[in-house]
């Protein structure tokens, strides 16, 4: 049996990873927006449950909540940085208050909530983050840049953060899932405001696109995503990365080659901008 500390768990990955850990016998210590949102599954588990409600912009209630989950259960074993959503629309479109609000939920959130768990993992003798990144988190697509840019942030974060806290044996992994068909894509987006401007170019074009997004159109089957996760935290050393969903693979894929590509036609430029070495 194992103790999960879970944010935004009142739907999507977060609510399935709940449910299903908790059918398995773990214990969960799951945060909500929502006071409520949990009921059913308080009702249904009791104490195997814990919930409280959190804002991850907030830094001192994330350290509080985290502070009170592990005092109220004593080892936990797994964080899991869930909570986040993602903000549409192009650079010149957003607001300076959701590029605030973005990076304060998905960045900074993720990051306080990693800052104030690790002491409590270190003290145990370890334990393991798994975050939630996104292929977004790899590529870059018009009209999403302050999402892609929130998760490229979590990315470079997270990969240094796993190396720090190695020698005190907590592992962490990235999870980088597709498209699932989860709330994400109608709960879970924010867009600004349209400029005429934008019809017409890749920024109009991605719009229809997400408009008509949805249903059978997504590929990724959430439980199966979840259950995935799961089986990455049971195995004895933690992958870097999890990538789920064929369009996930197909992406990350074709973004890594191209990048790989563009690298090895710069090799000479990179070299012939070192001093000159003389030879003995």
């Amino acid at each position: 049996m194992k103790t999960w500390f879970i944010t935004g768990t009142s739907r999507g990955f977060g609510r399935i990873m709940t449910e299903k850990l908790l059918q398995r016998g773990d214990r969960v210590a799951a945060t909500v927006r929502q006071q409520h949102a949990l009921d059913d599954l308080k009702q249904q588990y009791g104490e195997q449950l814990w919930v409280s409600t959190l804002d991850v912009t907030d830094v001192s209630a994330i350290r509080e909540v985290v502070n009170q989950a592990f005092e109220a259960l004593g080892r936990i074993d797994v964080i899991v940085n869930n909570a986040g959503y993602s903000l549409f629309g192009a650079v010149e479109e957003v607001s300076d208050e959701q590029i605030a609000h973005q990076f304060n939920t998905n960045f900074m959130g993720s990051l306080q909530v990693a800052r104030a768990a690790i002491p409590h993992l270190r003290a145990q003798g370890g334990g393991r983050i798994m975050q939630l990144s996104s292929m977004a988190g790899q590529v870059a697509m018009p009209a999403v840049s302050m999402y892609h840019a929130s998760k490229w942030a979590v990315e470079g974060f997270f990969e240094a953060l796993v190396q720090e806290v190695a020698p005190f044996n907590i592992q962490g992994t990235l999870v980088e899932p597709g498209g699932a068909r989860t709330s994400f894509g109608s709960e879970g987006m924010v867009a600004a405001d349209a400029m005429s401007e934008y019809e017409g170019t890749p920024v109009g074009y991605m719009r229809s696109l997400i408009s008509g997004y949805g249903g059978d159109s997504i590929p990724g089957d959430p439980v199966k995503m979840v259950e995935a996760m799961i089986e990455a935290v049971d195995q004895e050393t933690a992958p870097l990365r999890l990538t789920l969903g064929s369009d996930a693979y197909k992406a990350i894929h074709k973004s890594l080659t191209a990048r790989l590509a563009s690298l090895e036609q710069q090799k000479s430029v990179a070299y012939s901008t070192d001093f000159e070495t003389t030879e003995a």
